[in-house]
């Protein structure tokens, strides 16, 4: 598998809201399923601003204490605190 492009990321947003299906578009660009439903969610949650490119990011400390603690106290799925903030959702 090879990586996508923005272009191509964003081609597949489109198609989906032309009610593309995700297996035609899985096959289309030979990624598994899980990733274009993934990158739906993110691109539907925070746009196409998720597509930045470039760097990895620095986090804070505070931010990651936040995000845990999301997770292990107040009970919230790993995935929805990962597409929350920005995050590909874990495989599994």
């Amino acid at each position: 598998m090879s990586k996508l492009t923005g272009e191509q990321k964003i081609e597949i947003y489109e198609r989906r809201q032309q009610m593309e299906t995700i297996s035609s578009l899985s096959k289309k660009f030979s990624i598994w399923e899980s990733n274009i439903n993934c990158l739906l969610s993110l691109l539907q949650i925070h746009g196409y601003n998720i597509l930045r490119n470039g760097k990895n990011y620095v986090y804070s400390k505070e931010l990651k204490i936040e995000m845990i603690e999301k997770v292990l106290l107040q009970k919230h799925s790993i995935n929805s605190v990962s597409l929350e903030y920005g995050f590909r959702v874990p495989d599994y």
